[in-house]
């Protein structure tokens, strides 16, 4: 995707309330959509916040959610935890019509797990999850790095993906994560024994998420072993089109 244009909208002390940032995918989606703009990848960082998707259920919200809000939005699957630390990114493409929503899902994930090995950090697919996970090591369960939750509307994405940098955990210990309790959450910075923060991973996720936004073929990482949700069969749910 040759115009494909990256705009960081906001980092650290700027980090970008969550509905400002919703109300600004929406002005560039609705750009997107009538030819006004570029496809556009929103780079940021939120302050403390739990988004809750369509399919979260009453039992996986904080009870106590830390003085952070609790957002009920429009993407697929369940909820999740954005704050300090975490790189959030919006891509806000118009998919071909070759590129089925859960190709576009498997390429942003594909973008991330080469960003995490640039890093050393071996990671994959775990079929019936999303996102990009570390297989289980020793004492360390299976975990979670990068959290994946999208939206199609009109032919074009919004929502998008968070990568753990150096985001304080302890805000995933008030709720299950993405509705799953049997598995763990990281960050790179825990993985490599050493700080990765935001701004060091910019420059991979922006040339790893405009080689595989080009939509050409490509050699998908082999995945890990299937590991439906608690509760849920095989089938794989990631991502709801919208209308």
């Amino acid at each position: 995707m040759k115009d494909l244009t990256f705009e960081v909208a906001g980092l650290g002390a700027d980090a970008v309330d969550y509905l400002a940032a919703w109300d600004l995918q929406r002005d560039v989606h609705a750009g997107v959509v009538d030819g006004s703009r570029p496809p556009t990848v929103l780079l940021l960082e939120h302050p403390p916040v739990y988004t809750a998707g369509k399919r979260t259920d009453p039992h996986e919200r904080p009870a106590d959610p830390g003085g952070a809000q609790v957002l009920d939005v429009d993407r697929g699957g369940k909820i999740t935890f954005h704050g300090p630390g975490q790189l959030v990114g919006y891509p806000i493409v118009r998919l071909p019509d070759h590129v089925k929503v859960v190709d576009y899902v498997r390429r942003v994930e594909e973008a991330l797990i080469a960003v995490c090995r640039d890093l050393g950090v071996e990671t994959a697919r775990v079929p019936g999850r999303s996102g990009v996970w570390l297989r289980a090591d020793g004492p360390l369960p299976e975990r979670k790095v990068a959290a994946i939750g999208i939206r199609v509307s009109r032919g074009v994405t919004m929502h998008g993906f968070s990568l753990n940098c150096d985001v304080d955990l302890s805000w995933y210990d008030r709720f299950v994560p993405c509705g799953i309790a049997d598995a763990g959450v990281t960050t790179l910075s825990a993985e490599v024994g050493r700080p990765v923060t935001v701004t060091d991973v910019l420059p991979s996720v922006e040339r790893h998420l405009r080689d595989y936004l080009a939509w050409s073929p490509y050699d998908a990482t082999p995945d890990y072993e299937p590991r439906p949700e608690p509760g849920r069969g095989p089938r794989i749910e990631l991502v709801r089109p919208g209308g």
